[in-house]
């Protein structure tokens, strides 16, 4: 029975993650913050599928976490065939007037602890030729985001990382993939601390992120680089900035996300 290590597993995409795998029978190891919730995920998940689950609690933004994470799977005996680097958060707002340490916070989740398992487990996979890993991405990844700036650019790296590691381990009997979704049912624009006014007026229909999960292990099964997740507009919203002048996309995208500001 594989094993699959997924982060931010407590909720949204990485919970959702945990039951569709669940229920194909893999293994799970659970990494987050939250040990009341992970712990209620395992519960249920252990009764309902009859599967081994290793529930790891622990803070990704500190630094060293991501090592402490491999360290307990190693002593634990496990092996990880699914990585899915999940956990992430993002931050409305200027820049300027946003508080830095919030946004260090956000690199050292959605970039640095990323990297870090990304290479531990990646080498073991290549040694032994087989395994798979999925990043997280979003279609903020594709173009700069103001209002957004930070979190935009984190997910344009893990687009840009999870695509080289795609090509570099064609050979190695390794997938990696970057998963891009739009709007999600989750948390995200609680957290983001995203304005009432741009929520309410976006118009984008949130897609549950169960079905982000299929499609993602759909594209995994085909050994794609990246999928784009949700309605055929987040194709557009992707891929359109390809044929306009960047500064006409930023201006754009700038109206959009601070026009109340």
């Amino acid at each position: 029975m594989p094993t699959a290590l997924i982060t931010g597993a407590s909720g949204g995409i990485g919970a959702a993650f945990a039951a569709e795998l669940a229920q194909r029978q893999h293994n799970l190891i659970l990494v987050a913050r939250s040990e009341d919730k992970l712990q209620q995920l395992a519960a249920q998940l252990r009764q309902e599928f009859n599967i081994s689950i290793e529930v790891i609690v622990q803070d990704l933004t500190v630094a060293g976490a991501a090592n402490d994470v491999f360290d307990r799977v190693v002593t634990a005996g496990l092996t990880v065939d699914l990585l899915v680097n999940n956990a992430g958060f993002g931050d409305y707002g200027i820049f300027a007037d946003r508080p830095l340490a919030k946004q260090v916070e956000m690199l050292q989740l959605n970039i640095v602890a990323l990297v870090e398992l990304s290479h531990l487990f990646l080498q073991e996979m290549r040694a032994r030729r087989s395994g798979s890993i999925i990043n997280v991405a979003s279609i903020a990844g594709f173009q700069p985001m103001p209002y957004l700036s930070v979190y935009a650019a984190s997910k344009a790296f893990v687009l840009s990382f999870s695509e080289a590691l795609w090509a570099e381990n064609q050979d190695c009997g390794v997938r990696v993939l970057a998963l891009c979704p739009g709007g999600t049912e989750s948390d995200f624009f609680k957290v983001a601390e995203f304005p009432t006014f741009l929520s309410a007026s976006s118009g984008q229909k949130l897609v549950p992120a169960s079905e982000v999960v299929r499609d993602a292990l759909k594209a995994l099964d085909k050994n794609g680089s990246n999928v784009i997740t949700g309605e055929f507009s987040n194709r557009i919203i992707a891929n359109l900035p390809r044929f306009m002048p960047r500064e006409l996309v930023v201006k754009l995208v700038a109206k959009l996300f601070g026009g109340k500001n």
